[in-house]
């Protein structure tokens, strides 16, 4: 979707200005942010691409003014209501008033260091060829869905050349909406500078991203 968070190319944001030294966190409370998230994801009710759903939807008044682990829990907050697990008045209380879903697993403290170091690998068997070959130019699509996807818009209707075949990944446009895992190959697509920016673009510059088969076709 063309949410808030997509913000690749857009004006008017400032430059990117990493922090030196910069801690993990900022503050007590992003710790329990980032812990929440976890145990809550371990519940087994949803999967990476719905969460980011999850975020994508904040409005855009209150995305750009919230802080990255505002973010994720004003996302988890929309999952756990979603499915069951809380209602509206419990996240603003607190305190739970009723019976929720029962989770599928609760994530113990015994458990987190293995079940952080296993990770989610997302790469699937293929079960047709590659339709694009490294060196080969191609088009990504145009198109701007009210649902999940991985393709920025400013890399939208542009041409470039397969700099990568990676594999084949779960699809996150279907992944995120309960349609399947639907694996697809993913390729990396680099495109020059002009190409995204238009004229007067650095003629030095490349841009690369990851882009899943269906985003492409032939140019």
């Amino acid at each position: 979707m063309n949410g808030p968070h997509d913000l690749g190319g857009q004006m008017g944001f400032g430059p990117v200005a990493p922090e030196k030294d910069e801690p993990y966190f900022h503050a007590e409370w992003e710790k329990r942010a980032l812990g929440i998230t976890l145990s809550c994801g371990a519940f087994g009710a949803w999967n990476i691409d719905e969460s980011r759903h999850a975020r994508e939807n904040i409005p855009p008044a209150d995305y750009l003014a919230a802080s990255y682990y505002e973010i994720w829990i004003r996302g988890i907050d929309k999952l756990l209501e979603r499915h069951g697990f809380a209602t509206r008045a419990e996240l603003l209380s607190g305190h739970a008033q009723q019976a929720g879903a029962v989770p599928k697993r609760v994530l113990k403290a015994e458990m987190v260091p293995g079940v952080l170091a296993k990770g989610g690998p997302c790469d699937r068997p293929a079960k047709t060829a590659p339709l694009f070959a490294v060196g080969e130019t191609v088009k990504t699509k145009n198109f701007n869905p009210v649902t999940h996807t991985r393709l920025p818009r400013y890399a939208r209707a542009r041409t470039g050349m397969v700099e990568a075949v990676q594999g084949a990944f779960v699809f996150p446009d279907d992944n995120a909406h309960g349609r399947g895992e639907n694996p697809q190959w993913l390729y990396t697509i680099v495109f020059d500078g002009e190409e995204i920016w238009g004229e007067g673009a650095d003629p030095t510059l490349t841009v690369s991203i990851d882009a899943w088969e269906s985003y492409l076709e032939p140019a």
